[in-house]
């Protein structure tokens, strides 16, 4: 995330330093050159001035027919002298831009280094208390099942239990999400990038998520064309999985998810489309933010989460080195695009 900050702040300190000194260099050279056009022309009414003169009859004509090539030779040597002074400026420019990128590089860190400090605590914050509450949640989770296997329990106390359990069950999904979005959030954490198989990856997150599809009697419909990337198999599953439970859970039942992919340029983009009830055009531009759940998520539609899985889906894409896209209609239903750099084309089978 920071690196791709400070290149970009860099890109700015460049077009700023850039538009200065081209514009300065412009100036410079019009400048010059005019200056050089004004004593150009001073030169050449002098010459004509002297070759108006009566003196000049008295010289003969063979030696007074050169008179007017030496201001031939001046010109010659103006635009020569405009030449050069244009290779100057380009070198001088040139130069201005490559030490510009290295000084505004450094600056660019120097200026984000305060927030990657104050983000990196966050992220070692919410990492170290989400460890911490590991623990207990865990030794709570396992009280409750134990007191649900008494018998003696009233069917009021283990309804109790019951809704305890799935509260905790909520609070360990949380904290597992924030201890796996503060990893993703890591600049130096690092993924292991091998050749895989999209068809391979999407049939996994596919197996993953059926049981919830088939709860709610939607169904799945695979049409992706098999190509070759890099990347981590296991991450980029969770990441599918994390958008087709996020389809399921927003669609109507006995809906279509339909996944599609296709190659564009030097990249494949892998679509997946429910017929849920959409997202609101405020809300898109924040959907990948964490905690955040758009308001239909909140009042219309009774579904669990904490808003943490997009936000997790995205940092993996972009630690692929990717993008990921949203597109929506309220009740016409969601298209997210994820965008991921293609090694090369395998085979083209459609399921």
């Amino acid at each position: 995330m920071f690196t791709r900050a400070r290149l970009k702040l860099t890109a700015w300190y460049l077009l700023i330093i850039t538009l200065v000194s081209v514009s300065f260099s412009v100036a410079m050279y019009k400048v010059l050159t005019n200056e050089l056009d004004r004593v150009e022309h001073i030169q050449r009414l002098r010459q004509e001035r002297q070759l108006s003169m009566p003196e000049l009859n008295s010289i003969p004509l063979e030696f007074r027919q050169k008179i007017p090539r030496s201001f031939i030779l001046d010109q010659q040597l103006v635009e020569e002298t405009k030449n050069r002074l244009k290779s100057m400026l380009i070198i001088v420019n040139l130069g201005i831009l490559g030490v510009s990128s290295l000084a505004g590089y450094f600056l660019a860190g120097r200026t984000l280094q305060p927030i990657k400090e104050i983000v990196d605590e966050q992220n070692r914050f919410i990492s170290d208390a989400s460890h911490e509450l590991r623990t207990p949640i865990t030794s709570l989770k396992t009280e409750i099942e134990v007191n649900l296997r008494d018998r003696n329990l009233s069917k009021d106390a283990k309804k109790l239990l019951q809704s305890n359990l799935e509260e905790v069950n909520s609070l360990q999904s949380l904290s597992d999400n924030l201890i796996r979005l503060t990893q993703y959030q890591k600049t130096n954490y690092n993924i292991h990038f091998d050749d895989l198989s999209l068809l391979e990856i999407v049939v996994d997150a596919c197996k993953k998520v059926a049981n919830l599809a088939k709860h709610k009697k939607i169904t799945i419909k695979n049409q992706v064309k098999d190509f070759i990337l890099e990347g981590d198999s296991p991450s980029l599953t969770e990441s599918l999985v994390i958008l087709l439970d996020n389809a399921i859970k927003y669609s109507r039942k006995n809906t279509l998810i339909t996944l599609t992919s296709k190659k564009s340029g030097h990249s494949l983009e892998l679509e997946i489309k429910d017929e849920g009830v959409g997202i609101a055009e405020q809300d898109i531009p924040y959907l990948f933010d964490r905690f955040y759940r758009a308001d239909r998520s909140r009042t219309k539609t009774d579904v669990q989460g904490y808003g943490l899985g997009l936000s997790i889906a995205k940092q993996i894409v972009d630690k692929h080195n990717g993008s990921i896209s949203v597109g929506s209609k309220l009740n016409q239903g969601t298209t997210f695009t994820i965008q991921l750099p293609l090694k090369h084309a395998h085979s083209h089978l459609t399921f």
